[in-house]
């Protein structure tokens, strides 16, 4: 089976179209006495203008095809003829992109829903032709102007996926495999590490038709901050989520949970402090293994509270429906007056509506204490 690339970084020279010089033409028809100047004006040079398409899912086209030039305008001609303006380079990217200068690191902007554009680099405006150098003393101007150049740099592309749950775990904690029993997605599923290797969004949907995207990246490992593993490297596609969601391998003795969940901390901390303090939800999976049993007081106590509990290697998957009940309250507030039977949900998660509150008491807001 061929291996599908994932490109989520990429540097391209981007030059946008030159203007098209005016013209310096004279009407010279026998039947036309003094027909004095009639050069036309230049096109406008094409921009280069990035889309926002929910049909690409990597950088792959930028990668591939690292100069991104727009057409030039075209020369204006005799008889006041204006010339065609460029044709823009439009550039289609996934939802989520961020461009900048490579340059200057100037940020240039972003685009986040399909359909959505930006344009990065404008084309040099059309030259004017001698017809409008025309005046009362300078009956035939041989004077024109030569179109502008177009703006031209070095842009580099990041892909941030838009998600508003992200995975966060060592290899093997199965985050892979909950990701798969939430949604239609199917990632990579192994027994071995890091069988994740770039991000895999999934969308998790409600009887009430409400949807909510969980990202799963690959995983994190002490040192990750320091180059150890995949390093840091795909965070940044967890970076845009409204919360975190911690799935420890409650089963694991080389790394129990309680210390997988204060190691994870600690590089999530080191690589973006903002980002470890939003909302988040902690998950003990593989309760259903008789080694997870001893390490769960020890989880508890670090927590403060009780995890969810969830076993996907078991028979009907014990929890699961406690997690998607955890995201749909967490993530899709119901509206005023509604009741959920919630009997397995934590405590300590609440329903929050992020739509509408201020960046502050988003920031506040949190479903665990560190």
């Amino acid at each position: 089976m061929k291996t599908r690339v994932f490109v989520d970084s990429a540097v391209a020279e981007v030059r946008a179209g030159r203007g098209g010089d005016g013209s310096g033409s004279f009407r010279r028809e026998s039947h036309v006495p003094e027909g004095g100047p009639d050069g036309g004006d230049g096109g406008r040079g094409g921009n280069v203008v990035v889309r926002a398409s929910t049909h690409a899912d990597s950088l792959l086209r930028v990668f591939y095809e690292p100069r991104l030039f727009a057409e030039n305008g075209v020369n204006g001609t005799g008889q006041k003829m204006h010339g065609r303006n460029g044709a823009d380079l439009v550039v289609d990217v996934p939802c989520g992109t961020e461009i900048y200068n490579e340059d200057t690191g100037a940020w240039l902007g972003e685009v986040l829903e399909h359909g959505q554009t930006l344009v990065i680099a404008r084309g040099g405006r059309g030259g004017w032709g001698n017809v409008h150098f025309k005046s009362a003393t300078n009956q035939a101007p041989e004077k024109f102007i030569p179109g502008a150049e177009g703006e031209a740099f070095r842009a580099r592309f990041e892909l941030k996926t838009i998600a508003d749950a992200g995975l966060v775990g060592f290899p093997n904690a199965g985050k892979s495999s909950l990701l798969s029993a939430l949604s239609a997605a199917k990632p990579k599923v192994a027994n071995y590490p890091f069988t994740t290797l770039h991000p895999i969004v999934g969308t998790v949907q409600f009887e009430d038709y409400a949807t909510v995207r969980v990202a799963d990246i690959p995983g994190i490992i002490e040192g990750a901050s320091n180059g150890v593993g995949l390093g840091l490297t795909f965070l940044r596609h967890i970076s845009r989520s409204r919360m975190l969601v911690y799935v420890l391998d409650a089963a694991d003795t080389e790394n129990p949970p309680e210390r997988a969940y204060r190691v994870l901390r600690e590089e999530i901390e080191q690589y973006d402090p903002e980002l470890a303090a939003r909302p988040a939800l902690v998950i003990a999976n593989k309760m259903d293994d008789p080694a997870a049993q001893k390490h769960v007081a020890e989880l508890e106590s670090a927590l403060g509270f009780k995890p969810l509990y969830l076993s996907l290697t078991a028979e009907g998957k014990p929890g699961l429906d406690g997690v998607r009940r955890a995201l749909r309250e967490a993530l899709r507030p119901l509206p005023p007056g509604s009741v959920v039977a919630n009997e397995d949900a934590p405590a300590q998660v609440e329903p929050l509506d992020h739509s509408e509150v201020s960046a502050e008491r988003f920031r506040r807001a949190t479903f665990l204490r560190p």
